[in-house]
């Protein structure tokens, strides 16, 4: 059972976050999660509050799941894992090596709302994503035809992953 009350004692409602704010209170809201008490066994992403200011999710993978290059359309986010790994990856065009960096449980970190990344989390996997100001859209993107291409979707909708563009990259490399 999630206190969503507790959750909300938390979180500033006068104002947007910056992205060390915003995994600063990822790290906070772990802490009030019990995880022996998350109903397991099935992949779920249970909005935890939404304000004009911020908002957060707590995901939890049945599978390996990759979100695919995408960007949240100006808000930045913080991520908490709170069991098991995720990766974040940094879109990077030329200069060789791929950016990414992966985190185990009790790690955070945080990115821009300006840059474009994609997650991969592990079987297994509970994070705490914590957005600001709340997703207004989210943009996938990938290689269609030899061109980089940008398709705009409602914030709620799952990131698909980006084949086109993840051979690209791994050609670079």
């Amino acid at each position: 059972m999630l206190d969503r009350e507790r959750f909300a004692a938390l979180v500033p409602t006068d104002r947007d976050l910056a992205p060390d704010e915003c995994a600063a209170l990822a790290r906070s809201v772990a802490e009030l999660v019990d995880l022996s008490a998350l109903e397991r066994g099935a992949e779920s992403f249970q909005l935890l509050w939404r304000n004009e200011h911020s908002e957060a999710w707590l995901n939890q993978q049945l599978e390996n799941r990759d979100t695919g290059f995408h960007d949240h359309s100006g808000s930045c986010v913080g991520v908490h894992v709170l069991e098991g790994v995720a990766r974040n990856e940094v879109l990077v065009i030329g200069g060789g090596a791929r950016r990414i960096s992966e985190y185990g449980a009790g790690e955070s970190f945080s990115f821009h709302g300006s840059g474009i990344h994609r997650m991969e989390h592990d079987n297994g996997a509970v994070t705490i994503h914590v957005y600001s100001p709340a997703i207004s859209a989210i943009g996938h993107y990938d290689v269609v035809d030899g061109a980089l291409r940008r398709t705009p979707a409602p914030p709620n909708e799952g990131s698909p992953p980006s084949p086109g563009l993840t051979a690209a990259l791994g050609a670079e490399s």
